[in-house]
């Protein structure tokens, strides 16, 4: 009697307190970065940025192509110019709005190119594995091999200096690495038991890599692309400087910064506000990768 009652008792017990349900992937992630107060900061710098770059006709006061040869090199604050003006008479702010369009714009479309160039590599070498994984490895090998930024400048002559051919060089010469993690992501998800659960109820191998494999392999995917942005922006940044970054007249930031150099002295309002700003964008952009790598990594509780 004493055991079914004490039976009893701890069923009530169980009933009354039950077990806390375990707590997502995602649901992890949003509270371990919620939690890094540099990671929230950076994110929201970048939010502001991007709608910037979104709304940049809105908030430039000039056209980035708009001359006037009659006040070059203006001090900032002058004749409505709160940046002042360039060797062109262009208006410093304005170029500096709209070449965080441009720099985003090379940045994510070289990203998600190299994303969807990584995922079909990836997950095609990892999922099928034997001689598709070792042709498709082996090229990979040879891209790894080749030095990524003079393949870009290789690229770029190639197919010119536009927006667009810009960021599909940069995705082009940046897909080897992330490919390589996706890869190794579906070698150790493949394996797992509702994947085996998958295979057994009769889904195809397409369902099983999109619906079973590759969700749960977002996290680490996702914290390399966030690395990828700040390191397109850079990468564009030095295209400009060497003079095959986005032709003019669109401004870059590269291009602005390679201006500036030649009036450093005589007009450092050139130089000054484009450094400062593209600093801050590559800062808090790594930044938010770097919370995105700490919101994910599984070694910690």
């Amino acid at each position: 009697m004493g055991d079914i009652a004490t039976s009893s008792a701890a069923n009530h017990l169980t009933e009354a307190n039950p077990a806390p349900r375990a707590e997502s992937v995602w649901a992890r992630a949003v509270r371990r970065y919620s939690g890094n107060k540099l990671a929230v900061v950076s994110l929201f710098v970048c939010v502001i940025l991007v709608l910037a770059a979104i709304f940049a006709p809105l908030i430039a006061p000039y056209g980035y192509a708009q001359t006037d040869l009659t006040h070059p090199l203006l001090p900032a604050g002058q004749l409505g110019h709160l940046f002042g003006t360039d060797q062109l008479g262009r208006d410093v702010l304005s170029r500096l709005v709209y070449s965080l369009r441009t720099a985003f714009l090379v940045a994510f479309v070289s990203q998600l190119f190299a994303l969807a160039l990584a995922l079909l590599v990836g997950l095609v070498a990892g999922y099928l594995g034997g001689r598709a994984d070792q042709l498709l490895m082996a090229g990979t090998d040879v891209m790894f091999a080749f030095p990524a930024y003079l393949f870009t400048v290789i690229l770029v002559t190639v197919f010119g200096q536009s927006t667009w051919a810009v960021a599909l060089a940069i995705g082009i010469a940046s897909w080897v690495v992330l490919a390589r993690l996706v890869r190794g992501q579906v070698l150790s998800l493949k394996v797992k038991e509702y994947v085996e659960a998958g295979r057994a109820m009769g889904a195809g191998g397409v369902t099983i890599a999109c619906r079973y494999i590759l969700p749960n392999a977002v996290g680490p995917i996702l914290v390399t692309v966030s690395f990828g942005v700040p390191a397109a922006i850079v990468a564009e940044a030095g295209l400009a400087l060497l003079g095959l970054g986005v032709g003019p007249p669109v401004p870059s930031w590269g291009g602005m910064i390679n201006d500036g150099r030649g009036y450093v002295l005589a007009a450092p309002h050139m130089l000054i506000p484009v450094t400062v700003l593209f600093g801050i964008t590559v800062l808090a952009f790594s930044w938010v990768g770097d919370g995105l790598r700490d919101a994910f990594d599984v070694s910690e509780s």
